[in-house]
């Protein structure tokens, strides 16, 4: 059953059923939302919103760790009509300018910092005319569409809104005026948009609606078998669908209670599952790993796990048994998919062996088709034979913003998704992702698009030529590795390139394998082979994973 409704709808319906059953609790800073009370702030920033003259279909970004404001936010917006963009806490300058730019965003929220970047310092530099503005009357060169900059904190900044100013300006809006807002919204209008990235390096926002991923969200929850009795952890980012979709729409949509943690710490993660008991965990397989090995996890009580989802990279058989036998999650579950798919494809359920959850990633999500092609043909391939994965059905994106081209190379006359995942699936219908027809790297749940580091790197004055390619690796699941050509004459250090790349691209991207070569492998036809790349830096860097499989 596809449910054609809305986010807001959604979560007036929740509230409106269970108005003091417990929405939304921030252990780390005591702070609880019962059903009513979240839809009642949620209400009020939407009216806030809305005192600045945001449009339906406008673009709102926000910049932050997992606080308070990202998920009130995310459900403000949704009811205003307002398109939420989601912004990687790890970016920086450049890649926050692109964003800002190509998005048209006319509206940014942010924090002040993330380790060691400092968003404040950084938006300035792209706007220094926040200095004198203002606040609401922005006008960027650099960023002509932005007009709005909220800071989520309690400093006054110079061209700014405070989080406090806006939630104040609701009251320049009825409540009246909000619900009309709410009714002139469709199931199928774009109500989220995330950045990623494919073979062309630069990130394309897929833009998805209210239907995408409010259903994504139920039938997640539906594997879980998530109900009233429910209480998530949410360690993984909001940026992402893992967190916004499978996370917090999860658990509106069955009236589970979200537990978000601001910041990703193993400590404060089996802290908060012990104080809340909480009965569903996320993460990708690196959290985890790092949860099972936190000093203080032999001393945790986590009796109260049964749930969660395991994805976002490759998943170690000897990780999933410890979390089956040390974490006691009986009913892990893997899912697997893309940003393109809002997000989940296919995902293990609690049924399903030990052995299906380490070798699959499941079965297809109901009302989704798929069907693995042969990539020169375009003939479907039988079961046992690897092809490409495809997908269709309601979970399919809108397609990505202001890039016609690129979405018609991702989505087919005929509505299938390309994954560009190489796939099989067995004759009971599980699938095991074997590889990528692209060459995206995975590291820790990141989706790293070489691409777009090597046009970075081909910036630095002293680099001729740079190939990036994946290692694997044991923690992470892949690392990413930079073949260097040198300038005739010029000499380059791996310290002078890591330096270069600091402060300018995310830290994820920043090789960790750096490997400085006359010349690459090519084809009779001069193109790179960048297999024989690999196999060359398996020898050198790498460690085969064998008893690995793909997730999301």
């Amino acid at each position: 059953m596809i449910h054609m409704t809305t986010i807001g709808n959604m979560l007036d319906d929740t509230a409106s059923k269970y108005q003091e059953k417990e929405a939304l609790v921030y252990h780390e800073r005591g702070l609880r939302y019962t059903f009513g009370e979240f839809q009642a702030i949620c209400n009020q920033a939407a009216r806030g919103f809305m005192s600045l003259g945001i449009q339906k279909g406008e673009n709102i970004a926000i910049w932050a760790t997992n606080v308070p404001e990202w998920v009130i936010s995310q459900f403000a917006t949704a009811k205003m009509g307002g398109v939420l963009v989601t912004v990687n806490t790890s970016y920086r300058v450049h890649e926050l300018e692109y964003l800002l730019r190509q998005s048209e965003s006319t509206t940014l929220l942010l924090m002040d910092s993330y380790r060691d970047a400092n968003y404040l310092a950084m938006i300035q530099e792209i706007c220094p005319e926040l200095q004198t503005c203002e606040p609401g009357a922005l006008q960027s060169k650099r960023l002509p569409h932005l007009k709005n900059v909220i800071y989520l904190g309690d400093e006054q900044q110079p061209g700014m809104f405070l989080w406090s100013d806006l939630l104040e300006r609701a009251t320049w809006v009825t409540e009246e005026e909000r619900n009309a807002r709410q009714a002139m919204l469709s199931p199928d209008d774009v109500i989220n948009m995330q950045y990623t990235s494919g073979t062309t390096g630069f990130p394309k926002g897929v833009m998805l609606s209210h239907v995408n991923i409010v259903n994504n969200a139920i039938k997640v929850a539906e594997c879980q078998r998530l109900g009233l009795a429910d209480k998530v952890c949410i360690p993984v980012p909001f940026f992402h669908c893992f967190g916004c979709v499978m996370g917090t729409l999860a658990c509106v949509a069955t009236g589970a209670t979200m537990v978000p943690v601001i910041v990703f710490d193993p400590g404060v993660v089996l802290a908060v599952v012990e104080a809340e008991r909480c009965t569903a965990l996320y993460g990708v397989p690196t959290m985890f790993i790092s949860e099972l090995n936190h000093p203080s996890f032999a001393e945790r009580d986590l009796s109260s796990l049964r749930t969660g989802i395991m994805a976002g990279s490759l998943c170690p058989i000897e990780v999933m048994k410890k979390v089956v036998d040390q974490m006691g999650i009986r009913d892990i579950t893997i899912a697997y998919g893309q940003t393109e798919a809002s997000p989940v494809i296919t995902q293990t359920v609690p049924e399903d062996s030990l052995e299906r959850k380490v070798s699959t990633v499941g079965r297809l999500h109901a009302e989704v088709e798929a069907k693995i092609i042969d990539p020169a043909t375009g003939d479907i391939l039988p079961p046992g034979v690897q092809g490409e994965l495809c997908t269709r059905g309601y979970l399919v994106m809108k397609g990505y913003y202001n890039m016609p081209e690129e979405t018609v190379k991702a989505i087919d006359h005929e509505g299938w998704l390309h994954t560009g995942d190489l796939a099989t699936v067995d004759e009971e219908g599980y699938y095991r992702i074997t590889g990528r027809l692209k060459d995206m790297i995975i590291r820790g749940g990141e989706n790293i698009y070489p691409r777009e580091v090597e046009e970075f790197l081909y910036t630095h004055p002293k680099v001729l030529d740079v190939q990036i390619i994946g290692v694997p690796d044991v923690k992470y699941g892949e690392q990413v590795l930079a073949c260097i050509r040198v300038k005739p004459h010029e000499t380059l250090s791996e310290d002078e390139v890591r330096d270069y790349c600091e402060g300018k691209i995310a830290h994820y991207k920043i090789p960790r394998y750096i490997q400085f070569v006359d010349e690459y492998p090519m084809t009779a036809s001069g193109k790179i082979q960048k297999f024989k790349l690999r196999e060359q830096a398996l020898e050198l860097f790498g460690q085969s994973n064998p008893n690995q499989t793909g997730t999301a």
